[in-house]
């Protein structure tokens, strides 16, 4: 019996009935082995993708000559299947592939979901066994340095295209090894690409882009997966070309295209739980280097004070993003990340703070439909009594949802005037007064360079 006979009886055609796989254990061993031989070499972009599978081929062939008791076609199907797994990501390679896909959620070896328009779809893809999907694991988190197993059955890392992987195995999983894959959209949303999602209207537009000119400071608060960084990116095209801005990341994913741009990105522990370099360390260092601006990809823990204290002195224009239900709740979680510094500081003087840095805070939720949308642009005013003073610029309304669960609605001027005009006129930007009052805008520069 050949290898493929072999394997087709021990797979039945029904993913209740799979038996084990009789090679599992064999292939877990050399793909391991040749990883671990290979080492950089085997996630260097510049090598020759034809010579870096000649290589993993060869290496393999070496090692199953080794092995006794295997035929010619075994081990012709074994080094194919082997060099498959090592060189690319199995049977997610077409998920991955697919510019639909946003995002990727793999339940085991036998149940793949996606995101698609904000929607989850259950796929027929599926890994041969626990085995194999152990494997394409193993060969994503090598590729940053790191190692997955029972002492260490959790990790975060990232594809060569950017894109976000969190990974758990037994025993912290009951359920068997679980990836889920944040997909890194290849195409660069703008202003216009937003406003025709419906993310956005041309009003909002007409603001935000003027705020970002005129260097205020902003946060933009959401859910996961609301679109916090495809609009931070979208926003970054309106800061002025001779401006040096340093982007400070978990993961890169900012693409910005302006001439002065430096790109700092976190380091997590190596296999040996060292060399780690947070967040926090690259805002102190970033301050040293002369910025117009910073921008923080994402504040999640006790970099928030650093980040604060930078806008606070004379880092004006700087941009992050923070996980949040509403813009007060951005503010009460800005308070907490400051309170993981382990400072024995005053909430009074940690509002005060968050007053005296912020400018605004741009809100988006995800609707019913799975469309994302700017809910609130609010303005950060003083402190009353131990109270942030908020107040609502644009609000979004709904219309109407149709039979289908589709959302109908658009963010709307509340007819207040924000208090930071003084801003604007320092810096020559003229803001429309019929902005802020739902009148007719004419289209400025702003708006012709978004919807081009």
């Amino acid at each position: 019996m050949d290898l493929r006979e072999r394997l087709s009886a021990a797979r039945p055609a029904t993913t209740a009935s799979r038996g084990p796989d009789p090679f599992a254990e064999l292939k877990n061993r050399i793909h391991l082995t040749v990883i671990g031989e290979l080492g950089p070499q085997l996630f260097n972009a510049t090598m020759d993708p034809n010579g870096l599978r000649e290589r993993v081929t060869t290496d393999i062939t070496t090692h199953l000559a080794q092995e006794p008791g295997l035929s010619r076609d075994d081990r012709e199907g074994l080094a194919a299947e082997i060099a498959d797994d090592i060189l690319g990501h199995g049977p997610l390679e077409r998920l991955l592939a697919d510019d639909s896909i946003t995002e990727i959620m793999v339940n085991g070896p036998f149940e793949v979901w996606v995101e698609r328009q904000g929607r989850l779809y259950e796929t027929t893809v599926r890994f041969t066994d626990e085995s194999h999907l152990r494997r394409i694991i193993n060969k994503i988190v090598a590729q940053v340095g790191r190692r997955i197993d029972e002492a260490s059955p959790l990790v975060d890392a990232r594809l060569p295209d950017g894109s976000r992987v969190n990974a758990v195995i037994p025993p912290l999983s009951l359920s068997g090894p679980i990836v889920t894959i944040r997909k890194f959209s290849k195409k660069r949303l703008d202003m216009g690409d937003l406003i025709k999602l419906g993310t956005l209207g041309t009003e909002t537009v007409e603001f935000l882009q003027r705020c970002i000119v005129a260097e205020l400071n902003v946060l933009i608060s959401g859910g996961t997966g609301s679109g916090k960084t495809t609009l931070l990116n979208a926003l970054s095209t309106a800061i002025p070309d001779s401006d040096r801005i340093v982007t400070i990341e978990d993961a890169a994913e900012l693409r910005l295209n302006q001439r002065h741009v430096l790109r700092l990105e976190a380091r997590p522990k190596n296999i040996e739980g060292q060399g780690e370099i947070p967040i926090r360390t690259l805002v102190r260092n970033s301050l040293r280097m002369r910025p117009d601006r910073i921008i923080v990809g994402e504040v999640r823990g006790a970099e928030a004070l650093d980040m604060l204290q930078a806008m606070n002195t004379g880092h004006d224009g700087s941009l992050s993003t923070v996980h949040a239900n509403s813009p007060r709740d951005a503010l009460a979680r800005i308070e907490t990340m400051v309170l993981m510094t382990g400072y024995d500081l005053p909430i009074r003087a940690i509002r005060g703070q968050v007053a005296s840095a912020l400018d605004m805070i741009v809100h988006l939720e995800r609707m019913e439909d799975g469309s994302r949308r700017v809910t609130a642009i609010t303005e950060v005013q003083r402190m009353e009594s131990d109270v942030i003073t908020l107040q609502d610029l644009f609000e979004f309304k709904v219309d109407h949802v149709t039979a289908d669960r589709v959302v109908v609605g658009s963010c709307k001027p509340t007819g207040l005037r924000p208090t930071f005009l003084h801003k604007f006129e320092k810096r020559g930007i003229t803001l429309p007064v019929t902005l802020f009052s739902g009148g007719h805008t004419p289209p400025s520069d702003f708006a012709r360079a978004a919807s081009r």
